[in-house]
C-alpha cells in the first residue's frame, strides 16, 4: 500500500476491501449459488436442493475458523469452503453443492466477480478526474506557456493544451475499459480439463445460465488455460497507469523551483522533510509515479502467466491472481491521488509567462521564419532566422538585434512586423479550441460513465 501523505486525506476508494479474504470467500459462494441456480433450472439438481444453497452461500452462515484449519491442513483454496457449505445446508442439498465444477471455474470466475467491481470503482474515479480536467482546461485555456520538445522551448502553448492532451488519453482509456468488459468479465464452467464431461451436453447452457445470473458472459470454450482476458485487464491498468504517471511526472517537473508554474496541493502542516523545514515536496506525485511503475511492473507477470501447460497449470493461475489482485489495488491507489491532486493543483500564469520570455523572443523564431518565407521561401528564410537565432545565442544578444542584422528578415519585414511577431499570444495555434473541446469530451465522458455507458461518438468534432 502507498504510503498516506501526512496533511492530505486520501481516502479509500474501497478496492482493497475488494481483495480481502472475507471478500474473496463470499465471491467464491456467489459463483457457488449461481451454479446451483443454473442447475436447477435445467433440472441437473433438485430446486429444493438449490434454494438451500442460495439462502446458506453466505459468509454469516459459514464456520470461517474451521475453513482456516481446512486450509491449513488440505492446502487446498476452495474444498474447506465448499465443506463449509456443506454442512450449514439443511438435508441432502449440502451434497448438490459444487456439482460437476472444479477448483478453478470457482476461483477465476470469482476473481473476476471482484475485478468487475473494482472496475465499476475505476470508472467512477476516472470520471470525477475527467470532470476536474474539464474544468482545469477551460480556466487555463488561455494561460500561455513555452511548449517545450525534447526539453528545450519549441513554440508557445497554453496550459490549457496540456489538459487537453490529458484528457484525450484518459478518454481514450475509458474507452478501453468499456470495450473489454465484454471479454475479460466471463464465467468459466468446464470441469476438470475444460471439457464439460462433468456435465455433458447440459455443461454450455449451465455456464450461460450461471453466467447471467453473475452479470457476465459464458466463455465460448470453458478452458482452463485461457487468459489473454484477464492478462489484457492487467495490460490496460498498465496503460491507464503510464498516462497517470506522465501526468504526475509533468506535474512534478514543473512544480520545481527552477520552472515553477504548477504546485500540487501542500496543505498548511505539511511536513516535506525532517531535516530541511522549507521542503514542500511533490507527494501525491510522486506516489503516482511509484504506484504507475508497480502495475506496469505487473503487466509482464501476467503475459507469462497466459503461457500455461495443457490443460491446467496452478503455477499460472497464481501468477495471473496475483497480477491482476494488485494491479487493481494499486491503480484504485493511483486515480485517488490522481484525483486529489489535480484538484487542489495551484497554477501560476505569471511564471509561466516570465518562463515563456526567458528566450528574449527564440520562441517565436518558427514564426518569423513562415512569415518571411511568404516572400523569399522556406528555405531561404529557415537559414536567416536560423543565423540570427544561432547568433543571439552565442554571442548573448537581444534576437532583435540580430533579426536587424540579417539582410534578408530587414528587407523582408518592418521592425513593426518583427514586434507582431515577436508576440507568443499570437502564436498559440488552435490551443484555446483543443482545450474547449477538451473539456466538453471530458464532461460527456464523465456523465455517459456516471450514467452507466459510454457516449456513442465521445470524440468531439472539429469545430
Amino acid at each position: 500500500m502507498l504510503e498516506e501523505p501526512t496533511s492530505l486525506r486520501i481516502d479509500d476508494p474501497g478496492v482493497r476491501t475488494l481483495f480481502t479474504e472475507a471478500a474473496r470467500f463470499q465471491s467464491w459462494l456467489d459463483v457457488e449459488a449461481a451454479l446451483a441456480e443454473a442447475q436447477a433450472e435445467l433440472g441437473i439438481i433438485p430446486e429444493r436442493a438449490a434454494r438451500e444453497i442460495v439462502s446458506k452461500a453466505h459468509l454469516k452462515y459459514l464456520d470461517l475458523a474451521a475453513v482456516r484449519a481446512g486450509l491449513a491442513k488440505t492446502g487446498h483454496p476452495l474444498v474447506p469452503l465448499v465443506w463449509a457449505l456443506d454442512r450449514a445446508c439443511e438435508g441432502d442439498a449440502g451434497g448438490y453443492v459444487h456439482w460437476g465444477a472444479t477448483t478453478q471455474n470457482v476461483t477465476q470466475t470469482g476473481l473476476l466477480l471482484q475485478v468487475r467491481r473494482a472496475h465499476e470503482i475505476f470508472l467512477r474515479q476516472l470520471a470525477a478526474i475527467l470532470t476536474t480536467l474539464a474544468d482545469l482546461a477551460e480556466r487555463t485555456k488561455d494561460v500561455l506557456l513555452p511548449g517545450r520538445t525534447h526539453g528545450q522551448h519549441a513554440v508557445p502553448a497554453t496550459f490549457g493544451f496540456k489538459v487537453a492532451v490529458w484528457i484525450d488519453e484518459l478518454g481514450r482509456h475509458v474507452e478501453r475499459l468499456r470495450g473489454c468488459e465484454g471479454r475479460v468479465f466471463v464465467a468459466m464452467l468446464g470441469g476438470g480439463a475444460g471439457t464439460l464431461a462433468s456435465l455433458g451436453e447440459g455443461g454450455l447452457a449451465t455456464q450461460e445460465k450461471m453466467a447471467a445470473r453473475l452479470g457476465m458472459r459464458p466463455m465460448t470454450v470453458p478452458a482452463r488455460t485461457i487468459g489473454d482476458h484477464e492478462a489484457e485487464y492487467v495490460m490496460l491498468l498498465g496503460m491507464l497507469a503510464a498516462t497517470g504517471s506522465k501526468i504526475g511526472h509533468e506535474i512534478f517537473t514543473l512544480m520545481k523551483q527552477e520552472f515553477g508554474e504548477l504546485e500540487e496541493p501542500v496543505p498548511p502542516g505539511t511536513v516535506g522533510s525532517s531535516t530541511m523545514p522549507q521542503k514542500r515536496n511533490p507527494k501525491l506525485s510522486q506516489d503516482i509515479i511509484a504506484a504507475a511503475a508497480q502495475i506496469r511492473a505487473l503487466v509482464p507477470l501476467a503475459l507469462e502467466a497466459m503461457q500455461t501447460e495443457h490443460e491446467a497449470d496452478r503455477t499460472t493461475s497464481i501468477m495471473m491472481s496475483r497480477a491482476l489482485t494488485q494491479a487493481c489495488e494499486l491503480t484504485g491507489d493511483l486515480l485517488q491521488r490522481m484525483m486529489v491532486l489535480l484538484d487542489g493543483l495551484q497554477v501560476f500564469p505569471e511564471r509561466m509567462r516570465e518562463n515563456l520570455d526567458l528566450s528574449g523572443g527564440l520562441i517565436m523564431a518558427e514564426a518569423l521564419m513562415l512569415e518571411l518565407g511568404r516572400q523569399i521561401g522556406r528555405q531561404r528564410a529557415h537559414d536567416a532566422v536560423y543565423d540570427a537565432a544561432q547568433a543571439s545565442v552565442t554571442r548573448s544578444r537581444p534576437f532583435r538585434e540580430t533579426l536587424a542584422e540579417e539582410p534578408h528578415v530587414s528587407a523582408g519585414l518592418t521592425p513593426a512586423q518583427v514586434d507582431a511577431l515577436l508576440d507568443p499570444a499570437r502564436y498559440t495555434g488552435l490551443c484555446r479550441q483543443f482545450a474547449e473541446r477538451g473539456a466538453a469530451m471530458a464532461r460527456e465522458i464523465a456523465a455517459a460513465i456516471v450514467k452507466g455507458g459510454m457516449p456513442r461518438a465521445p470524440r468531439v468534432p472539429s469545430p
